[in-house]
């Protein structure tokens, strides 16, 4: 065991474990949106970024060490995560109201604890084509984060094969998706493939808004009530 810091609150810890688990485990929220504990860290969001030892770092690819001091809420780090949240809204198009995934979408409910009310960027709202090619699956491409968690977590059983991928660089990036591989997927599949999703690209097809307002994921807990009780980070 070892010790640190966090916003100067003395934290025993294990060496080497996850600086977002450490936080959480001691009841610090750090934003996260690519970042699932129990998988290889991702560290393609950078919403869960805090100061260690004075530098700025994303806390998903931090490992604890000896004497390490973490700052997680202060104001030019916050703002720096604000920040970030704003111009991944700002960068696709996000119409909350008409989501399917609204209420379950890891993206509106960190811009709610960020206190996010619009954008300080220019919203782009990029063309991008849906994808209709699966028999299971839509893809609503232009809300997509690029946070790569379908494409690292979810492969063809049999072979292994991931089934999403990235094509493009900037601007012009975009998911895609092997439709062969997808139509192979059982039921629970798509829905694990949905769930993974932190924001609404991953749409079940047949199946639309089929969680009523009220009884969504956020509206009985909030993303930080859920990380603090171990929840779905």
């Amino acid at each position: 065991m070892i010790q640190i810091k966090i916003d100067g609150k003395n934290i025993n810890a294990r060496k080497g474990a996850n600086l977002v688990d450490v936080a959480l485990e001691n009841g610090i929220y750090i934003p996260t949106l690519c970042y699932m504990k129990g998988q290889p860290c991702l560290g393609t969001c950078r919403v869960c970024s805090v100061k260690v030892g004075g530098t700025i770092a994303a806390a998903c690819t931090v490992p604890v060490a000896h004497g390490m001091e973490v700052e997680v809420n202060e104001p030019e780090v916050k703002d720096m995560r604000k920040a970030l949240v704003e111009s991944l809204f700002a960068e696709g198009t996000h119409n909350c109201p008409s989501c399917e995934k609204s209420g379950r979408c890891d993206l509106q409910a960190v811009g709610y604890e960020v206190e996010m009310m619009v954008s300080r960027f220019e919203y782009r709202f990029t063309p991008r084509q849906k994808d209709y090619g699966s028999e299971k699956i839509l893809l609503e491409r232009d809300r997509c984060i690029f946070c790569q968690r379908c494409v690292e977590f979810v492969r063809d059983e049999e072979t292994g094969k991931k089934i999403f991928s990235i094509s493009g660089r900037g601007a012009n990036s975009r998911i895609e998706i092997n439709a062969e591989l997808a139509n192979k997927m059982t039921d629970e599949q798509v829905t694990r493939a949905v769930d993974l999703c932190p924001v609404g690209t991953i749409i079940e097809k047949k199946v639309g808004f089929n969680d009523p307002i009220g009884k969504r994921k956020f509206d009985i807990k909030s993303v930080r009530e859920r990380a603090l009780e171990g929840g779905d980070k």
